[in-house]
């Protein structure tokens, strides 16, 4: 039996920009070590997989090296296959049935917004193996459920970093957000967000990087709605709005590859 499998560049509106993920259709779930095995295949930040329920879709997202419990960029690229392939009406919502509780995503013209739980930070004292592998003076550090968060004085400081992958695997937690405010008016912060634990040295565009992003920036600027950059090599722009304990994250999407999986 064969698959239809997709990769997608999300938080793009153009190909070869953006993060891509590989997308998995799947009549029903299959087993973790399987989908570890395809996403170690795809080797992408994010492979995920759909299967569909009564009331949704059930999505799980893995990296090359394990399953990850909330995945921006991966769910966006998702919600676009659903659309793209005529399995949803584009007027539908897409309703995923995650490790992170159900989480939706509606089309906004050529936009797909998502509804993700906001993940704030609360502020510690920084670890001296972040602070050795980042080699730069922080102005803030916090952390989340899943990250390290860390606030430089300016983007180009985020933008010079060259962190030490080896250092930043023994910190514990997913990964390490990094942020300024932004250069350019235009936007109203930048990031890098960091993952060598996860199989990810430097993940491309982070959708769940901001739902701590979110709570952290309403907090410095007094405001709920921002337009935002991840300064990764790809790069990528997210429409980005705190809603209590709620963030919606906007972004753009490309199918770039459709294949069959033999697996």
């Amino acid at each position: 039996m064969s698959l239809p499998i997709l990769q997608v560049d999300a938080f793009a509106s153009r190909p070869f920009a953006g993060n891509p993920a590989a997308v998995c259709l799947l009549p029903d779930e299959r087993d973790a070590a399987w989908m570890q095995d395809v996403a170690r295949e795809m080797n992408l930040a994010e492979t995920a997989f759909l299967h569909p329920r009564p009331d949704g879709w059930g999505l799980r997202w893995f990296t090359p090296t394990t399953e990850v419990d909330l995945c921006g960029h991966a769910t966006l690229a998702s919600a676009h296959v659903l659309w793209e392939t005529g399995r949803l009406a584009v007027e539908d919502t897409a309703r995923f049935h995650t490790k992170s509780g159900l989480l939706t995503a509606v089309r906004r013209g050529d936009w797909i917004e998502l509804d993700f739980p906001a993940t704030p930070d609360e502020s510690v004292d920084p670890p001296a193996a972040l602070l050795e592998s980042l080699s730069a003076l922080p102005r803030y550090v916090g952390r989340s459920r899943f990250d390290y968060l860390v606030e430089l004085d300016g983007e180009e400081v985020v933008q010079s970093l060259r962190p030490d992958f080896g250092l930043l695997t023994t910190l514990g937690g997913r990964g390490v957000i990094v942020t300024s405010r932004s250069a350019d008016p235009a936007w109203d912060f930048v990031s890098r967000f960091f993952a060598p634990a996860a199989g990810v040295d430097e993940d491309p565009v982070t959708g769940s990087a901001h739902c701590c992003l979110a709570p952290f920036w309403s907090r410095r600027l007094q405001k709920t709605t921002f337009l935002a950059r991840q300064i990764s090599a790809r790069g990528g722009e997210i429409k980005v709005e705190l809603r209590g304990d709620r963030v919606g994250l906007g972004g753009q999407a490309v199918t770039v590859l459709q294949a069959e999986l033999f697996a």
